[in-house]
């Protein structure tokens, strides 16, 4: 265990606490906090607080002291993790991924990116062009990424709307070679609508605040964000992220990566064009509905390059075929103003789609030939919302806390899984672990025919106008028995819950309730295909390119398309099974405080997580019985110092038995198991009894040699 941490910093690893219980575990979480320790182990699970300053721990040296060496030989850190990734791909070949997770603002993105940047700092030492473009590629996509997909919540001013999963693909040397960006559930409520104090995403404000007089002009834009009412209320908000050297770094990153002058062009074309339709107004004149602004409506006209007269018709009316008839239904205000938010949120989510495409389509990895470069590994490495309990939460937040879920499941079995395997190999006998098994709340959400998701289908699926509530309401009747599902109704004397409006799912993080206001709305997530035949008969390519199903003629649009909650869930289940079939390793990122302080230690938000990250009960998995584990061979290099029968080499058949010789001598062997291959020892004390002997043998070793030297 060279140069480890001493104890001043609190344990290094959780697994070595000497009681598993909370008020241990916290304090020793709290310690390694106060003293600068961001980073703790549970085994091969790294717990990391964020710190809210800037620390000197991610440059060049701390790279080369963990490149390479075990996961136990250095103080615990994100690279150490990123390192046993990287090794088991090489070593093993085998796919690997870390997946990263904790609440808004507990540092999952910042963790992603040091992950990132320590991977592209130790491969390919020899430089070769097409790596270093890949790796280049890489690492500017995330400030892409972030303009668009991110933006300031009241939890974290640069938060993630967007769930990220990258694939990383290596060559048989360990050198990247490509990679794959896969995003989730753009939150794009968030363009028309940002609750107080938040703002909509950073890309809207960099233009405004970045972009050149003459470029602002090209778009008919001026420089004040409260002239726009789609963004006004976040436009006066601070936010610690500078939106005009942002929008010139963007620029740059875009160009590094390949897109073209045009293409940046239409860019923020689309941007600006969000802005114009905000500031629509609809009235009625008799009962023909009218826009009031026309100037506007020439200046979107002009940036879609479509006419004018066709971008007021598709805001106005909707074509409705009824029999063989193909009519112009007129729209009333209500619904022009409907068509128009639903048309701004679809064409950001289509650019933010249609960048991460073009990012895939410069590093996906082109024409590889494994007869000649060998197999093809990848390391994935996953970002995505951690749980979100707000004040007002929708369909959104029920997306985001079934994932959640879902990837709570999967950590519980695989963690659980891959300890009992281990000890399976080593021929040891496993003790049973009790935890709280959360498949029962995956189901309440996804279960066919059962689950929330298909009921809500269901409700948007009928004839005739359905509303929030009669949703609600067959919730109740068919949910009304589940422990983990309730709403008024159910419960009358809950008067936390609003009758007819609210329901609660009691997830594994804590009890999460709904209002079911504009679900129906937001999983139908319809967009007339009038707006998408206007998108595609735009003279500018890129953007046609946007809207391929523009081409459908009113007649040919049949088939219903998948719900947003369908869609979402599909994605979930494929990147789980994805990620079920890689050797995982895991970050679980804590928030100390809700001030974004450097030095509170908020003692009831962090146990709070703790608790719901599972944390404790890792910690009883990966010690079921059993503190520590290591080969023989390494045990033996460590310790034989500490035995004349071991010291400096030994006489006994085999590595095995100078361990068991070793372990007697010293009277340990109550506290150990011994499987094929590992030393396995029960309790941390045993494990610092041999570290302190180590210790003094060295200081007696040396001052040896030092007499032999001088004498």
């Amino acid at each position: 265990m060279a140069e480890q941490e001493s104890l001043e910093f609190g344990k290094a690893d959780f697994v070595l606490m000497d009681a598993v219980t909370m008020p241990e575990f916290m304090a020793n979480l709290r310690l390694r906090f106060e003293k600068g320790r961001i980073y703790t182990f549970i085994g091969e699970v790294v717990v990391s607080m964020n710190p809210y300053k800037n620390l000197n721990i991610y440059g060049r040296d701390t790279i080369e002291q963990y490149r390479g060496r075990e996961l136990y030989e250095r103080p615990p850190h994100l690279f150490a993790i990123a390192d046993a990734a990287y090794k088991a791909m090489k070593r093993r070949s085998k796919d690997t991924c870390i997946v990263i997770s904790g609440e808004s603002g507990a540092g999952k993105t910042e963790a992603s990116k040091y992950i990132m940047h320590y991977i592209a700092a130790i491969t390919n030492p020899g430089q070769r062009a097409e790596v270093e473009r890949v790796k280049n590629i890489l690492l500017k996509s995330n400030c892409v990424l972030e303009a668009f997909g991110n933006a300031k919540t009241n939890r974290n001013d640069n938060s993630s709307r967007f769930g990220k999963y990258m694939d990383i693909n290596f060559d048989f040397k360990g050198d990247p070679v490509g990679g794959h960006i896969n995003n989730y559930l753009l939150e794009k409520s968030r363009v028309i609508v940002q609750q107080a104090g938040e703002r909509s995403f950073h890309s809207f404000y960099q233009l405004l605040q970045g972009g050149s007089d003459q470029m602002l002009r090209s778009l008919h834009l001026q420089k004040d964000g409260s002239a726009y009412r789609y963004i006004c209320p976040g436009a006066q908000i601070k936010c610690s992220i500078n939106d005009g050297a942002e929008f010139k770094a963007v620029a740059d990153a875009m160009k590094v990566i390949g897109f073209k002058q045009e293409e940046v062009e239409t860019v923020y074309k689309i941007v600006a064009v969000i802005l114009h339709l905000g500031n629509l107004k609809f009235s009625v004149d008799g009962d023909m509905p009218v826009i009031e602004n026309s100037k506007a409506v020439a200046i979107i006209a002009d940036l879609l390059s479509t006419k004018s007269d066709m971008v007021e018709k598709a805001l106005l009316f909707r074509t409705v075929a009824t029999g063989r008839d193909v009519i112009d239904k007129q729209h009333t205000e209500q619904e022009a103003t409907y068509g128009r938010d639903a048309f701004a949120k679809a064409i950001y989510e289509r650019l933010f789609a249609w960048i991460v495409t073009h990012i895939n389509d410069v590093i996906e990895v082109k024409n590889y030939d494994t007869t000649v470069h060998g197999k093809n590994t990848v390391i994935g490495v996953l970002d995505i919302y951690g749980f979100e309990i707000f004040d007002n939460n929708s369909f959104e937040q029920f997306c985001i806390n079934y994932c959640n879920e879902k990837l709570q499941q999967l950590f519980i079995q695989l963690v659980l899984k891959q300890e009992q395997e281990e000890y399976q190999r080593e021929g040891i006998p496993w003790k049973h672990i009790d935890y709280f098994n959360n498949q029962v709340i995956v189901d309440l959400v996804e279960q066919q025919h059962k689950g929330i998701i298909s009921i809500l289908d269901d409700a948007c699926m009928n004839v005739g106008k359905v509303t929030d509530e009669m949703f609600l309401e067959a919730l109740n009747n068919k949910l009304g028995k589940h422990a983990h599902f309730s709403s008024r109704k159910l419960c009358a004397t809950d008067k936390t819950l609003e009758f007819d409006r609210d329901f609660r799912i009691k997830h594994y993080a804590g009890d999460v309730i709904y209002s079911v206001t504009g679900f129906i709305d937001k999983n139908k997530d319809t967009l007339f295909q009038d707006f998408k035949r206007l998108m595609y008969n735009s003279s500018n390519p890129v953007l046609k390119m946007m809207w391929p199903e523009g081409k459908l003629s009113i007649t040919e649009v049949t088939k219903r398309p998948l719900t947003a909650a369908t869609l979402f869930k599909n994605s979930m289940i494929a990147l789980v099974d994805n990620l079920a079939s890689k050797e995982p390793y895991y970050v679980r990122c804590i928030k100390p405080n809700d001030k974004k302080s450097p030095q509170l230690f908020d003692e009831e938000r962090c146990r709070h997580q703790v608790e719901y990250l599972g944390l404790l009960e890792n910690v009883r998995v990966r010690r079921a019985g059993f503190a520590y584990r290591q080969t023989y061979e390494k045990f033996l290099h460590r310790y034989k110092i500490i035995s004349e029968f071991t010291w400096p080499n030994h006489d006994l058949p085999s590595d095995t038995d100078a361990v068991k010789k070793l372990i007697e001598c010293h009277g340990f062997q109550h506290d150990v198991a011994y499987g094929k291959t590992k030393i396995f020892i029960r309790t941390p004390r045993t494990l610092f009894t041999l570290e302190e002997l180590h210790a003094k043998m060295l200081v007696r070793i040396i001052l040896f040699l030092q007499k032999v030297e001088s004498g």
